[in-house]
């Protein structure tokens, strides 16, 4: 509870609440699953079984598939970006990338020796 009042960002709180996220829309296919069966019975036994037995569980499997997925992409997207803070920490950087040169700032090629007509790329079929 208390990262999520964390005004600087330096927590996550999804991954701790995908969970609980998780179980609702479980919880929300069962009940989608059920009025949409009885709405089918409303309107004949024959669909009504059908939606029961066949279409209704397809449709929840499928639905369910996709929130899993999506989720899972979410945490992947986390956990990469965890990972990366805690490369960049590693490496002596700072993690919130507001020490570090923005795109602008490029400090161009260093300066070298000139090394000279020849060495750029070579075409292999001239002689």
């Amino acid at each position: 509870m208390k990262a999520l009042f964390d005004i600087s960002f330096t927590k996550f709180v999804t991954p701790s609440i995908l969970k609980v996220l998780y179980i609702l829309f479980m919880i929300g296919l069962g009940i989608m699953y059920i009025v949409i069966v009885v709405a089918a019975f409303y309107e004949s036994t024959g669909m009504g079984l059908a939606t029961m037995f066949i279409f209704g569980p397809l449709v929840v499997l499928v639905y369910l598939a996709l929130i899993r997925a999506s989720l899972e992409s979410l945490i992947a997207q986390i956990r990469t970006a965890e990972n990366t803070a805690e490369l960049v920490r590693l490496s002596g950087g700072s993690a919130s990338g507001f020490d570090q040169p923005g795109p602008g700032s490029y400090p161009g090629p260093q300066a070298g020796p000139n090394p000279g007509p020849n060495s750029g790329p070579q075409n292999p079929y001239q002689h």
